[in-house]
């Protein structure tokens, strides 16, 4: 389909009049479908256990020795930023002093505001910097705080509504990335150019620090204040995976640092750890994409490469995370989609490795908090699909103590996790969980398979109430365009090989009729953002597999997707439209380009944000219109608010958990066709 001929393109214009009344439109007649008492119990029970005051609070350390969280509760929609001291946490019932109130905060200025984050101004901790956006936009509003007074800093630091990126360098100067004015946004619509802004002057007279090209991703600057390792850097970030990186002087001079632009790179102290995308020679050793290297700091920038691996890939395990306390580094590896995690530590005779925590079954671990200025403590915690959240305080050295349990939302008797493989149209193995109790029962296949984002076990009481506890069965895919399987897993379906990931896919749905766990009228689909893509594929290329779909702030329109918000900075995830032979290879699976009038699609919903700044919704927009005008079946819901993440509160995150859940139940449940 031409742009010429897209006569949805009036779609595209966010708050025209016409393209609101569509969308009042079709809002009033999803809530019409199931504004009946059955969904209404659904979405209070979903709700429920978004406001439970007995969910874990998941602090942040700021080096201050306080807990910071910030919290929602039915009392407090739009949340309040608070802290506790750590004697204060282990209690059940924590005094906690609160730094901001949300909800208060818009009753007094009349706004809409959502939290956005926190910036806290080290060493003094007396000062921070609060982002604030109206309805989750990634757009944020930029305010000066004093954790002293709980007030707004008058005459502070303080910048209108902008995609900012913004963080301390000493309580008078910091750096910023911002909308400067014309031309100083990328075309992706993050900054182009950095400044050092000095308190008391106008943005106007910000001294510049770095430009970037009109088609980078974005640029940024930061300010390291740890004792005697004080630096300053600069990012360019080119696309999605290609970066340089630049430290900076205190005469303002740029030095970059040879490493490969599309490795991670970061420092602590005197160390240098480089994670690598694509194979690298250094040294005159070769190390495979996905391996972690150390090495001292200003040894590398006197040129000597004396490397040290600190974890090399295998075909069944990949690197998740990693991350500092004072004087070790943390890791949480993944083998075949199973977590562990492990405490590395420098000495004489090198770097010794020992396990931490313990992942039993299909439990996920992740590293919740360090506070690496410090000491070596981290919060860590453990859950599954059918196992609540447990959040322990260890330190290295020291056994961990369990300081929170997440509440059982729904009951698992009966109910067990269990892991298969997949075969895809290429012969590779596909890894996918399945949650639930007896097999033959209406089905949610759940997947990703992108931007190397992996997809972990993990526990829901909306899920377990609204799915679970019906009757229903859960499953995860990890396909393909995923980091489950590292780097390599990635870049199998990236541009050309995007195939890949579908076929994947839809491999998974096949197995699950095969091993007899569901069939195809009783499985449904649902992903969100590239996931949503993900959705859109499956229905028009794939929907003889599927009873129901379910795309979230999806990608759908692959032709005109880097026209619309931030869609030119993932050209070097899907390719670039506007290179013919990118779009000969984009145009075979582009959703809105293949639905066809006359071949059948199981029924899809739709959930999307007029406030999404990042995934516009005219995509969703369009592939409804488009579908509907063919006369297949389709739902759509638009939530005024939200942002990428689709809610504002848990009220609006409740409505759509609870859409989603019910639009597939009442599809798939039906009795199963001859």
């Amino acid at each position: 389909m031409a742009v010429a001929d897209d006569r949805f393109l009036w779609l595209e214009e966010l708050d025209s009049p016409e393209a609101s009344r569509w969308v009042a439109e079709r809002n009033a007649e999803t809530l019409g479908e199931f504004g009946d008492a059955e969904f209404a119990r659904l979405k209070d029970a979903i709700r429920e256990t978004f406001d439970s005051k007995e969910r874990i609070p998941y602090p942040g350390w700021r080096g201050d020795g306080f807990y910071y969280d910030f919290w929602r509760d039915a009392d407090h929609p739009r949340g309040l930023w608070r802290r506790t001291t750590p004697e204060q946490f282990r209690r059940d019932e924590p005094e906690w002093d609160v730094l901001l109130d949300v909800d208060a905060l818009n009753a007094a200025e009349g706004e809409n505001w959502t939290w956005g984050s926190v910036t806290v101004l080290r060493p003094s901790y007396d000062r921070c910097l609060v982002s604030l956006s109206r309805g989750g936009a990634d757009a944020v509003v930029v305010r000066e705080f004093d954790l002293v007074e709980r007030a707004f800093v008058k005459d502070g630091f303080a910048l209108p509504e902008a995609k900012t990126d913004i963080g301390w360098i000493d309580a008078d100067h910091v750096y910023v990335g911002t909308d400067f004015g014309p031309g100083s946004l990328t075309s992706s619509g993050y900054p182009r150019v950095v400044k050092r802004w000095r308190r008391g002057t106008p943005l106007s007279e910000a001294e510049p620090v770095f430009e970037g090209e009109p088609d980078d991703v974005l640029v940024g600057a930061g300010h390291d204040s740890s004792p005697g390792f004080e630096r300053d850097s600069v990012l360019r970030l080119v696309d999605f995976y290609r970066r340089e990186v630049y430290l900076r002087s205190p005469a303002g001079d740029l030095v970059r640092l040879d490493v490969p632009e599309d490795a991670d790179c970061g420092w602590h102290r005197e160390w240098l750890l480089i994670r690598l995308r694509s194979a690298w020679t250094a040294g005159g050793v070769s190390h495979p994409p996905g391996t972690l290297l150390v090495t001292d700091f200003d040894d590398y920038l006197s040129g000597v490469r004396r490397l040290t691996a600190l974890f090399e890939p295998d075909d069944h395990t990949s690197l998740r995370s990693y991350v500092w306390t004072r004087n070790h580094l943390l890791l949480v590896t993944m083998t075949d989609v199973r977590t562990r995690a492990y405490v590395l530590t420098p000495g004489p005779d090198g770097w010794r490795r020992e396990r931490l925590g313990d992942a039993t079954g299909m439990d996920d671990l992740a590293i919740v908090e360090t506070d690496p200025d410090r000491d070596d403590s981290y919060l860590i915690s453990s859950e599954g699909f059918l196992q609540p959240d447990t959040l322990s305080l260890g330190g290295v050295g020291r056994p961990a103590e369990v300081l929170k349990r997440e509440p059982a939302f729904f009951d698992t008797a009966g109910m067990s996790v269990r892991q298969f493989f997949a075969v895809s149209a290429d012969g590779t193995r596909v890894p996918y969980f399945v949650v639930g109790g007896e097999d033959g029962q209406p089905t949610i296949l759940n997947g990703y398979g992108g931007f190397e984002i992996s997809m972990l076990p993990g526990y829901s009481g909306a899920r377990g109430r609204g799915w679970l506890a019906r009757g229903g069965t859960y499953v995860v895919a990890n396909i393909r365009g995923g980091g489950e399987y590292g780097p390599d897993w990635h870049r199998a379906a990236l541009r050309e090989n995007r195939l890949r990931a579908y076929e994947d896919f839809a491999a998974v749905a096949a197995d699950l009729a095969t091993r007899g766990i569901t069939t195809p009228e009783r499985l449904g689909i649902t992903g969100g953002s590239n996931g949503g893509l993900l959705m859109g594929v499956m229905l028009t290329r794939y929907p003889e597999l599927f009873g129901a779909v379910v795309a979230s702030v999806p990608l759908l329109d692959m032709r005109r997707y880097t026209k619309l918000l931030a869609g030119k900075s993932w050209a070097a995830e899907y390719g670039d439209p506007d290179d013919e032979r990118d779009w000969a290879f984009l145009r075979e699976y582009s959703p809105y380009q293949n639905v066809r009038p006359d071949r059948p699609y199981p029924p899809i919903l739709f959930l999307t944000s007029t406030r999404d700044d990042r995934v516009h919704p005219g995509h969703a927009r369009k592939m409804a219109a488009l579908l509907r005008e063919f006369g297949h079946e389709v739902a759509y819901y638009e939530n005024v608010e939200g942002g990428h993440g689709g809610a504002a509160d848990n009220e609006q995150a409740a409505l759509i958990e609870a859409l989603s859940l019910e639009f597939l139940w009442r599809k798939l449940r039906g009795p199963i066709k001859d």
